[in-house]
């Protein structure tokens, strides 16, 4: 069922902070006119000298932004650490001000915490935990985890608790992001290619579910399920019998943050391998398991050091947290990853499809992958396809190689020429986003941020080969009645080639061969723009003559108002001209 985009199925006077509400969409408002004005109005070729330094105003508004998410909390925290780490394609001013979020969040008091825990239980949280810390160890978005020790076998484990009332804070930012996106609603061109409706149901869906424990814990143990032949990934064990609605109490894996590489290179874990595990455990995610971790922001992803083969000689068998780790070359390791709040599943219409365009990038097949677009129906109707299978292998020929350090750097020194030579296609614009995806895509591009500060050098071309060899070679098995339908079909039609070649020819011996012929689609573009720019022309041509006209009259009659009607008509004439170019 469709919600409305302004609300997304939100009461809006019963289920949020109201004041809230009206802070958040006043900077929302702000930052959109802000963008209007500096980027779009002032961007033109006249207008652009009047235009600010870019970079200071945009620091000043991610310093804002940073501000408010840390005063406020609640889904702008997670915005703003999506935002922090994405240093493949934003500015370091931007992220260097957003940085701060992936661990500035102040935590809830204490004596809050533990009387939601005690309401949970209906318990003294004595009778839950022998032990059980003030101080939170982590303090997120939505809730914030605390040490503790179970009362009954005196584990130790970490205790997630939700913050009191973050229900109504959830609902106050999703109401307010509607509200941003039944703007854009309004825009056209956007409206067009991304199902603004669709797409404000699944993300406020995905949100909503991380307040949903029970859920999580699942969600943890369905993924330790998808990776328990994978001796590098390692998920918390759940407690189920002390969590609740509001609490979810797990195995304390608190080892070595994701993004601390002093604390790796110390123990002799190599960052490149880090990097290149945590990239093919999502490339399984996205096109094996189809369960997707969408929230592996650095707070949520830890780095387990395990014991080398001489240290288990030597009797260690196990590194519990807090040990010193000895440095020792190329120490084993294992990947754990918590916060199961977020995820996302790949629908079934679209599996297939994103196989095809991982064995089309890494075959460099541009039209394998321009296929996959079909299939998975992110294309709009009347796409050209032939151009969008020479902009791709454009892009392939060009980026294939170039590790993540100089992808930025080539994309912008090629972005003159490839919007000159395929400018068609970009203007054209051809996509539609798939709403579905939007948490696999944030993941992926979280992930980017991630694997670009842990390994500059790295090629993620390279990884995805083998990973898509598999693909193809599972595919070929699982298929093969298919491929030999195929080549039967292949066979059948080399057979009956000489008897069409032969027709052809009598047909051209009598006369009676006839061709078919029609413009490409390129050469029926290129005419619509020459027709354009023939009018554009004219009317430019009209107008310059009226104004001279009008200047000759002002210089040689000095009183005569016929100069300003004269103008007045050439000025007119151009905007009429303009306005009819842009909407033939």
């Amino acid at each position: 069922m469709k919600t409305n985009g302004a609300t997304a199925g939100v009461n809006i006077k019963s289920k949020i902070d109201r004041r809230r509400y009206l802070v958040v969409r006043k900077f929302f408002i702000r930052s959109f006119l802000h963008l209007i004005f500096w980027d779009i109005i002032l961007n033109r070729p006249v207008l652009r000298w009047l235009r600010k330094n870019p970079t200071k105003r945009w620091q000043n508004i991610s310093r804002s932004y940073r501000d408010l998410a840390i005063d406020m909390g609640g889904v702008l925290i997670k915005l703003g650490q999506f935002l922090a780490v994405r240093v493949d394609i934003l500015p370091q001013v931007v992220t260097s001000e957003l940085t701060g979020l992936l661990d500035e969040i102040p935590a809830e008091p204490s004596a809050a915490i533990i009387s939601q825990i005690e309401d949970d239980f209906n318990r003294p949280i004595t009778e839950l935990f022998e032990w059980f810390s003030p101080v939170p160890i982590g303090a997120a978005s939505l809730g914030q985890v605390h040490p503790a020790r179970l009362a009954g076998d005196h584990r130790d484990v970490v205790v997630k608790v939700l913050r009191p009332g973050i229900d109504i804070l959830v609902e106050t930012d999703l109401a307010a992001i509607s509200l941003a996106i039944g703007w854009l609603k309004r825009y056209q061109r956007v409206g067009r290619r991304v199902d603004l409706d669709w797409l404000i149901e699944e993300f406020s869906k995905v949100t909503r579910a991380e307040l949903d424990f029970t859920a999580e814990g699942k969600n943890a143990e369905r993924f330790a399920d998808d990776f328990k032949d994978d001796p590098g990934v390692y998920i918390p064990r759940i407690y189920w019998d002390y969590s609740a609605a509001h609490t979810l109490t797990m195995e304390n894996v608190g080892y070595i943050k994701v993004a601390d590489q002093q604390a790796m290179g110390l123990g002799g874990i190599n960052t490149v391998d880090v990097s290149k595990k945590i990239y093919n455990i999502y490339l399984r995610q996205i096109f094996e398991t189809h369960f997707i971790h969408a929230d592996p922001h650095p707070g949520n992803i830890f780095i387990r050091p395990l014991p080398t083969e001489a240290e288990r000689e030597m009797g260690l068998t196990k590194i519990h947290i807090g040990d010193p780790v000895g440095y020792q070359a190329d120490r084993p390791f294992q990947i754990v990853f918590v916060d199961f709040g977020m995820v996302t599943k790949i629908p079934n219409r679209l599996r297939s499809a994103l196989k095809q365009y991982a064995i089309g990038v890494a075959t460099r097949d541009a039209s394998r992958i321009v296929q996959s677009y079909v299939q998975a129906g992110t294309l709009l109707p009347g796409a050209d396809l032939k151009r969008l299978e020479e902009a791709h292998q454009a892009l392939l020929n060009r980026l294939w190689g170039v590790d993540a350090k100089q992808m930025k750097d080539v994309v912008l020194a090629d972005a003159e020429s490839l919007f000159h030579e395929y400018r068609d296609v970009i203007y054209n614009a051809p996509f539609q986003f798939q709403a579905d995806m939007l948490f696999a895509v944030r993941a992926v591009a979280i992930l980017s941020g991630i694997a670009t500060k842990l390994n500059e050098n790295f090629d993620p071309w390279q990884e995805i080969i083998p990973f898509a060899e598999r693909l193809a070679s599972k595919e070929f098995f699982l298929n093969w009645q298919e491929w030999l339908k195929e080549i039967v079909t292949l066979v059948q039609t080399i057979s009956k080639l000489p008897k069409s070649v032969d027709a052809a020819i009598s047909q051209a011996r009598e006369g009676n061969l006839t061709l078919n012929n029609a413009f490409a689609p390129e050469s029926r573009r290129l005419l619509i723009r020459l027709e354009k720019s023939i009018n554009k022309l004219s009317w430019t041509i009209a107008s310059v003559g009226l104004l001279i006209a009008g200047v000759s009259v002002s210089d040689k009659t000095p009183g005569s108002w016929l100069w300003v009607v004269l103008v007045a008509f050439a000025i007119l004439f151009f905007l009429w001209g303009f306005w009819g170019n842009r909407h033939r």
